[in-house]
């Protein structure tokens, strides 16, 4: 990649689905060591409270949501927190996709499935004191800081199909 592409913010097609392939790792295992919190109410009470603990966040709008006033000023104020808190951000451009990782518990297609209000914004938190030694979440976490580097503070992902 030339300089002038990471200036550019580019990033290669077969980097960011190794991305994608890496936060749905990261989520899964997130998922069942019950360590992920969902929800920007909840979120920022947990950011509110316990800082230290989070790991990721997440935040996930398609366009119809890039509308909502409401919910890009919640943005806003997480992406600040999070970045004086030194917690590593990602945008996610296919919330649906996201909803599909999230739910797998749930009963796939079934009109009673428990969906949970807000998909909008998810914690990744530690499940014990110490960093997880998860290479996932090293990839992850390299990605946001090369990211950073790049002046790219909360870089958009793709989460890869089925």
């Amino acid at each position: 990649m030339t300089l002038e592409e990471l200036s550019a913010g580019e990033q290669k097609p077969e980097r960011m689905d190794a991305v994608g392939d890496a936060l749905q790792e990261v989520l899964r295992k997130a998922r069942s060591q019950r360590s992920l919190t969902v929800g920007v109410y909840e979120a920022a009470k947990l950011l509110n409270v316990d800082p230290d603990n989070v790991v990721l966040c997440l935040l996930a709008a398609d366009e119809d949501d890039d509308r909502d006033v409401a919910l890009q000023i919640h943005f806003t104020l997480i992406q600040a927190f999070c970045c004086e808190n030194d917690i590593d951000i990602l945008r996610v451009s296919n919330p649906g996709r996201l909803a599909e990782l999230l739910l797998l518990g749930a009963d796939p297609g079934g009109a009673g499935a428990a969906q949970p209000p807000d998909l909008h914004c998810v914690l990744v938190t530690n499940p014990h004191a110490s960093k997880w030694k998860d290479p996932a979440l090293s990839q992850l976490i390299c990605f946001c800081r090369e990211s950073r580097y790049m002046d790219q503070w909360v870089p958009v992902i793709n989460l890869p199909e089925r």
